[in-house]
């Protein structure tokens, strides 16, 4: 039991901390050039890859994307709700707690705790989030959303042609096979290290407020993620890692946000900051119910 949660959580967090210490020390890391190779073409050829070699039948895939959504809207509303009764702004604190980190913490947890299976399931929801996020996170945080810029979305076009292969059992070329695992397998060490050196980056405090805002990412995530995936009936790795995915720290990119629309990004730095700290504890606690 041990010895699984350690190989599922060192990995990241050393990772992470190369990522962190590179940049803390003042180290050359280009993050605007490191971000769309990322998210352009990492990430593209990692969903893709993860489709074409995933086992899991599309209804269970189904199943995972509707329970996601459900799961997205579920902690949006009691979000929202929570904020209106503590008198927070929205559009600084709402994206911030409505989408966790699964792309850069979420994806390398489910695959070394879970495997590739887990990790086919961490994509499911990964994408869903990802298109959540650039449409009616950036809408909450801008006051409306760009549908252009969310159409250009490589990621889109990765999930649909990766479902179609996955479905209909299209065969590839082993050469095209090969080139796109080969690329997609840059994404995740990538974003273990982008992690590091943005949180490197952000000036955070750590005030009551991001504490509690922390905890409440947090805890609350695990608890919706555990309703949901009890609604929805859901078992073995597809229940942990809809549950783990939900129970992670805001994701970085809602600190992008804030910064880009001045919606007091140092209060959202504090909470992304705070939260990812408290999730060095929470992550092994929790793993070790969702593995047991």
């Amino acid at each position: 039991m041990y010895e699984l949660i350690l190989a599922a959580v060192i990995p990241v967090l050393a990772t992470a901390g190369l990522g962190f210490l590179w940049a803390k020390y003042g180290r050359a890391w280009d993050s605007a050039s490191l971000t769309p190779l990322v998210v352009d073409i990492g990430t593209p050829c990692l969903i893709f890859a993860t489709f074409t070699k995933s086992s899991i039948s599309p209804a269970s895939f189904a199943t995972i994307a509707v329970a996601s959504i459900t799961a997205l809207i579920a902690f949006s509303i009691v979000g929202a709700l929570f904020l209106l009764c503590a008198r927070l702004p929205l559009r600084t604190f709402l994206p911030a707690l409505s989408f966790p980190n699964n792309g850069n913490l979420g994806l390398p947890l489910a695959l070394y705790a879970f495997g590739q299976e887990g990790l086919g399931y961490a994509i499911v929801f990964y994408s869903i989030c990802m298109v959540a996020q650039f449409t009616a996170g950036q809408a909450i945080a801008a006051g409306g959303a760009n549908w252009r810029g969310f159409l250009r979305m490589p990621l889109l076009y990765a999930v649909a042609l990766g479902m179609i292969v996955s479905v209909f059992q299209v065969p590839l070329p082993h050469w095209f096979s090969n080139t796109i695992v080969l690329i997609g397998g840059m994404t995740i060490p990538l974003m273990l290290l982008m992690l590091g050196a943005s949180l490197a980056r952000l000036h955070a405090g750590t005030g009551t407020r991001a504490v509690l805002l922390s905890a409440w990412r947090i805890g609350a995530g695990a608890a919706i993620g555990v309703a949901i995936a009890t609604a929805f009936g859901l078992e073995g790795s597809a229940r942990a890692v809809l549950i783990l995915q939900y129970a992670m720290p805001p994701a970085v990119y809602n600190y992008l946000f804030a910064q880009r629309w001045n919606n007091q990004p140092e209060e959202v730095a504090s909470v992304i900051v705070v939260a990812t700290v408290v999730s060095i504890l929470t992550v092994p606690i929790l793993l070790y119910f969702l593995i047991s």
